[in-house]
């Protein structure tokens, strides 16, 4: 075993390195709708989506593995210098695990001159679109990301989600994704980052895709509202038009979209072998004003068939036909763009929030900031809490139970169309039961047997220090209130005693199990919901 000096010196070198890599390429900036590089000259994307299995569509149904692909040093010593043959400027990956070391291939993308652009969420720590939530624990992952990639020169940006709200169904979760917007923006803010922007990509759903463009660059305070839009459209098939395909409307849609607008998928694959004949309309000269480029989906060669390389047995990859025909196509490509100097934005109006109704369903009130330090001062302050240890069927039980007493939990429930939010509904499901159950034993006077539930809870003497009173009272008694404070460390949580866990196989490849309470607290959401009022879900 390494001795605690090695490690810390490795770790040491090892920051440093990221620092010293990270001058290597110029940081790409945005100016108006449009992205720059330092020197006036506009930035079009050429970009491959680059990872293998990994669901990044806001659901957590099926495996939660994921192999991150910037760990993998001897598959980047592979890839990336064919995606610098292919004509490649980016990639876009979908999930990281921000234990790993990354810096051999963030040193690999530096040299063959290809920025990333990489999500927040991997599939075990994202908001699910059918229960979605904003917590202090998704708030740490997220941030955790940010913390590992922001010194790269070469990050072009931060996707904070990924086709979240994918129907008129649940495009209530959209609020969740604008606030993680907000809270990641503010993050990279406090943490003085080089400014480096925080969007997200949707689905070309007809039913929605205007209100969605229009909800994530709404509002008069543009720290919520994204700095990108990225647009996952699979319309042009085989050897389309330019209006057959219906880009010219999608870019008469983005005609004064104030951030920058890209496809950040595209490669439809029902017509074999693709001819990728669409590049000549997106970098062309009806495009290029709106839309700065787009990302190919994708490198790898999976069962869904949009691969352009094979990666055999012997870890050996072989170029498709599919590889041929993009690099051909990107060859043709010469976007020039209009330079930052003589670039007058003209587009500064952001956009009117959609109305809640029947198609609509995200309010433009915003789920509270996820504050992990308000949490902890809460659990601290309360003179009634859960034990620590239990499971998430006991957690959903036990709210159920709480909560149908008639006990005031509004203090941790949220409705993204509503737009009511309790403050602390972004907290951990620990604090949460805390709260639920010092709320009950306030409600009784203290009783002896008020604070006992079975067993599951206990009386504590509680306290408010200095720091925590301003976040206390602002939250108010029944954690109704509004509280503006902004996080001051990773906003991960150390309120409850549960942690999530990883366990590391192959390299770069991370199997996520995520506690209990965690995992198993949609049935608290449900069985509460049920008690609290039609259409109201529990954090």
């Amino acid at each position: 075993m390494k001795s605690f000096g090695f490690r810390l010196l490795a770790a040491l070198g090892g920051a440093l390195f990221a620092t010293s890599v990270a001058a290597d390429l110029p940081s790409i900036v945005i100016k108006g709708s449009h992205f720059y590089f330092p020197n006036g000259t506009q930035f079009f994307i050429r970009g491959v989506a680059y990872q293998q299995d990994v669901s990044t569509n806001g659901t957590t149904s099926g495996t939660t593995s994921f192999t991150d692909p910037l760990a993998d040093e001897d598959g980047c010593a592979r890839d990336i210098p064919l995606l610098k043959e292919l004509g490649a400027n980016l990639i876009r990956v979908y999930a990281i695990n921000s234990s790993l070391d990354h810096s051999v291939c963030m040193e690999l993308l530096q040299d063959n001159e290809i920025y990333l652009l990489q999500d927040l969420s991997n599939p075990s720590e994202s908001i699910n679109r059918d229960s979605p939530t904003w917590t202090t624990e998704l708030y740490a992952s997220y941030a955790a990301v940010i913390d590992v990639m922001a010194p790269y020169s070469n990050v072009l940006g931060f996707i904070a989600g990924n086709e979240v709200s994918n129907s008129v169904s649940n495009t209530d979760a959209s609020a969740f994704v604008k606030a993680a917007v907000r809270d990641m923006k503010s993050y990279i803010k406090t943490n003085d980052y080089r400014s480096i922007g925080v969007g997200y990509a949707t689905n070309d759903d007809p039913d929605i895709r205007i209100d969605l463009a229009h909800y994530f660059n709404c509002g008069s305070d543009t720290d919520d509202a994204i700095d990108f839009w990225g647009y996952n459209i699979y319309s042009w098939c085989g050897d389309s038009s330019y209006t057959e395909s219906g880009y010219d409307q999608r870019t008469a849609e983005f005609a004064n979209y104030s951030v920058p607008a890209f496809f950040a998928e595209y490669g439809c694959n029902t017509v074999q072998p693709r001819v990728f004949t669409e590049l000549g309309a997106i970098y062309g000269e009806n495009m290029t004003d709106i839309w700065s480029g787009g990302i190919m989906y994708m490198y790898f060669q999976e069962t869904n068939d949009y691969g352009i390389v094979s990666i055999g047995s012997d870890d050996q990859a072989t170029k498709l036909t599919d590889f041929t025909a993009l690099q051909s196509q990107l060859a043709k490509v010469t976007p020039t763009g209009v330079s930052s100097a003589d670039y007058v934005v003209s587009n500064t109006v952001v956009q009117t929030c959609p109305t809640t109704g029947a198609d609509w369903a995200a309010s433009d009130s915003l789920p509270p900031i996820a504050n992990a330090e308000l949490c902890s001062c809460m659990v601290t302050s309360l003179s009634c809490i859960a034990k620590t240890g239990l499971t998430g069927n006991e957690t959903a039980d036990l709210f159920s139970e709480v909560c149908g007493y008639g006990t005031s939990c509004s203090g941790i429930e949220a409705n993204g169309t509503t737009g009511v939010y309790g403050a602390y509904s972004m907290c951990d499901a620990y604090s949460q039961l805390s709260f639920a159950f010092d709320q009950y034993y306030q409600s009784q006077s203290e009783a002896s047997t008020a604070c006992d539930f079975d067993g599951n809870a206990e009386t504590q003497t509680g306290s408010t220090s200095s720091t925590c009173e301003s976040l206390i009272s602002q939250a108010g008694t029944e954690g109704t209130g509004t509280v503006t404070s902004i996080p001051t460390g990773t906003g991960s949580s150390t309120a409850g005693s549960a942690a999530a866990t990883t366990s590391k196989g192959a390299a770069g490849s991370l199997t996520v199990s995520k506690f209990d309470t965690g995992a198993l607290q949609l049935g608290a959401y449900i069985l509460v919901a049920a008690l609290t009022g039609a259409g109201m879900v529990l954090l």
